[in-house]
């Protein structure tokens, strides 16, 4: 089996290529949508987080309100670490189980990662190969803001607060760059794909 870990900055094309790998018999497994899952009331997490930041963060429904939670965090980069040291190792313990169970299904199949604070949550060791997606600054501004309905101030302080596109690629092993048209992402792909299958 062979694990690849996929990031990419804002409006990189990180999303669109693991649907290109999916598509291809790539099993992904989606960060973002496990972070919602850390959140889940049976989880470590849920009782860290409440314990962390008052009972207030729990809505009616018994649910993290995660208006409320990003109310106390935002803006506060000592807050915003409380958190992700809750969050992060939760996500990362999830992760890890999905992988054990692709790898109990098929030995042979490939799985994907992806997640857009893979180095700043130190998941970076959890894959066989980084992929990174990149995009020119300009045009990840144009397409965000397109795409987000976001002014150009707010997608780039977005930007400014991610990794450089220079930091992520210093650490990969596959750089995809975005900056073209979606053909000229799928061509970068089939070659990366066709790499991961043989090798």
């Amino acid at each position: 089996m062979k694990v690849i870990c996929l990031t990419g900055g804002l409006a990189s094309g990180k999303s669109t290529a693991a649907r290109f790998l999916a598509d291809h018999g790539a099993k992904v497994i989606d960060a973002d949508k496990l972070g919602h899952r850390a959140y889940d009331p049976s989880t470590q997490a849920y009782r860290e987080v409440i314990a962390a930041f008052g009972d207030d963060v729990v809505g009616e429904d018994g649910q993290i309100d995660r208006k409320v939670l990003g109310s106390k965090v935002f803006g506060k980069p000592e807050e915003l670490k409380r958190l992700t040291d809750i969050v992060w190792p939760e996500i990362r313990r999830m992760a890890e189980a999905e992988i054990r169970e692709a790898e109990t299904a098929s030995a042979d199949s490939i799985v994907v990662l992806e997640a857009a604070v893979l180095f700043e949550a130190g998941w970076d060791d959890i894959g066989d190969e980084i992929w990174v997606a990149t995009v020119d600054r300009e045009v990840a501004i144009e397409r965000a803001m397109a795409r987000d309905g976001l002014p150009r101030e707010a997608v780039e302080s977005r930007l400014d607060s991610q990794l450089s596109n220079s930091e992520r690629t210093a650490r990969a092993d596959v750089v995809l760059d975005n900056s073209g048209t979606p053909e000229q992402l799928d061509a970068q792909l089939v070659v990366a794909w066709e790499r991961a299958v043989e090798s």
